[in-house]
């Protein structure tokens, strides 16, 4: 296959991939880490009502759901890519990262929440993906 059709390919498969597992993961944070009694934290009014009563723990879900979409999105963006795969795992944690920018200014959660989410997430997780992917050879 066409080296820049597979890099193409490699990201567009990443960001899907990223995307779902993301959204899979908070789809389910629900039943493992229940949020507290009479809370609803399916919208944005919701969560921030709820935001008082939410503990350290209901912000575990979040950050798996975040992290482990970049990586393995990116993981599957650089065992796709010919080229750059690095690069190219890493433009998947910028990706990502712009979304949970996006989402840091309307969803309300805690200071040390965000900056540690935007901190360690993204970029970090995206950087592993890559290096498990080249190491996968």
């Amino acid at each position: 296959m066409n080296p820049i059709l597979r890099n193409v390919l490699g990201v567009v498969l990443g960001i899907v991939i990223g995307t779902v597992i993301n959204g899979w993961i908070i789809s389910i944070s629900g039943s493992i880490i229940p949020p507290p009694e009479g809370t609803d934290l399916t919208t944005a009014e919701g969560l921030q009502a709820a935001l008082p009563l939410l503990e350290p723990k209901h912000f575990i879900m979040p950050f798996l759901a975040h992290a482990l979409g970049a990586l393995l999105g990116a993981f599957m963006c650089a065992t796709i890519a010919a080229t750059h795969k690095m690069k190219f795992a890493i433009s998947i944690g910028v990706v990502f990262l712009l979304g949970g920018i996006a989402a840091a200014t309307y969803i309300p959660a805690p200071t040390w929440f965000i900056v540690t989410d935007l901190v360690l997430a993204y970029i970090p997780m995206a950087w592993l993906g890559g290096k498990m992917a080249s190491a996968k050879k």
